[in-house]
């Protein structure tokens, strides 16, 4: 009998690409995790995925009846409990005065699990004003959570934290306080695992994540939950004009508004910036979210069998939806980028309603919302609400 080389990593990979390009499947001595870790046949995977629901491509042809079906196949996907008619019974701290607006903090039931503490801001005036469901980022930064985006006028060692959060990804400023002066009611609450409901470790995650999986339940569902239920709170305010709410979020908050905009129909419109692409441009080697972890507050078991970002993102058309990307952000390629801008503007034209999409690389910029990108924003919310 005679001994055979040892078979190295390379020819792994090798032997595996062959085999699926003759058509074969890969046997146990051939197969490999390779790139990031992917299979090795993670090609034919993403071939498999024809997102057979997506609004032109479902055989489904009025629009009405094709929000409602996208809509319940998220809806499935999410594994939360759809409905949840737990009283918010919101408990609301003392009011503080800044310029030109009042601050508080509100305790609410967003699921019958958890009490959430969250900043309430609101602008001097009787009302009832324009609002803004404001969704803080990941950045693997958990100590803070809704103070990246609200001056955490409650607690000194959080706002040292949040301005050095500013620095780096808003040009210094608090976008919830900045929005406040401009005359909207400014929610903002932590996700799973940010600030009053952690800190969370980066390398806690993963675990986190599988623990729900083995509960019946799902991280990214419930965040997903919470903010449309979020929404829903804003939406009951006396203080607010129900009929004028966005959700705006940066990064993964951006995810969050496309997302609650697509779940929920007290959202007038939604602002993201720098979180859209699709997902087989998205599933490179090197890309951020083949490192797990982050990746399971955004990640719906199945989804993608019938659905891409971009066609989730769509079950909120045809309203006023703003998307940004910066063209040297390193976690969305250019590519996947452009498939999803040409996927959303084919949907909103397809309503005749291409005026209501803002779509806009800022080519010189990565992954951050500054100031000039802010007052886009700002403007542009004036506009639509």
């Amino acid at each position: 009998m005679s001994v055979r080389e040892p078979v190295g990593r390379r020819a792994f990979v090798v032997g595996t690409g062959a085999a699926l390009l003759a058509g074969g499947a890969a046997t146990g001595a051939e197969a490999a995790v390779v790139d990031g870790p992917l299979p090795d046949f993670h090609p034919a995977l993403k071939d498999a995925l024809t997102f057979p629901l997506a609004w032109g491509t479902s055989p489904i042809r009025d629009f009405r009846a094709w929000r409602r079906a996208a809509r319940a196949q998220v809806e499935e996907a999410l594994i939360v409990d759809r409905e949840d008619a737990t009283p918010y019974a919101p408990e609301f701290g003392e009011r503080t005065e800044a310029d030109g607006y009042t601050r508080q903090l509100v305790t609410l039931s967003l699921t019958r699990h958890e009490r959430v503490r969250a900043a309430l801001l609101t602008p001097h005036g009787p009302g009832p004003f324009p609002a803004v469901l404001l969704l803080h980022d990941h950045g693997a930064r958990f100590d803070i959570g809704k103070e990246k985006l609200v001056r955490p006028w409650y607690d000194a060692t959080r706002l040292a934290s949040a301005r050095a959060w500013t620095e780096k990804y808003f040009s210094g400023r608090f976008v919830g306080d900045e929005l406040a002066r401009r005359g909207y009611v400014v929610l903002a609450a932590d996700a799973l695992g940010w600030g009053d409901r952690g800190p969370l470790a980066y390398d806690q995650q993963q675990a986190l994540a599988g623990n729900f999986y083995h509960l019946g339940s799902s991280l990214a569902g419930l965040m997903a939950r919470e903010d449309a239920r979020a929404a829903g709170f804003l939406a009951r305010l006396d203080r607010v004009d129900r009929r004028r709410i966005a959700a705006v979020g940066f990064s993964m908050g951006a995810f969050r508004a496309w997302q609650t905009a697509a779940l929920s129909d007290d959202v007038a419109a939604a602002a993201a910036v720098c979180w859209m692409t699709g997902l087989k441009e998205m599933m490179v080697p090197g890309n951020n979210t083949l490192r797990g972890q982050s990746a399971y507050y955004m990640l719906h078991p199945g989804l993608p069998r019938h659905l891409d970002f971009p066609d989730v993102a769509s079950i909120a058309a045809p309203r006023p939806m703003l998307f940004f990307n910066g063209g040297l952000d390193p976690l969305f390629p250019a590519d996947g980028v452009r498939v999803a801008h040409d996927k959303l503007r084919a949907v909103w034209r397809s309503r005749h309603a291409e005026r209501r999409l803002h779509l806009r690389t800022w080519p010189d910029l990565g992954h951050v919302f500054v100031d000039h990108m802010q007052d886009e924003v700002f403007g542009w919310l004036d506009r639509v609400l």
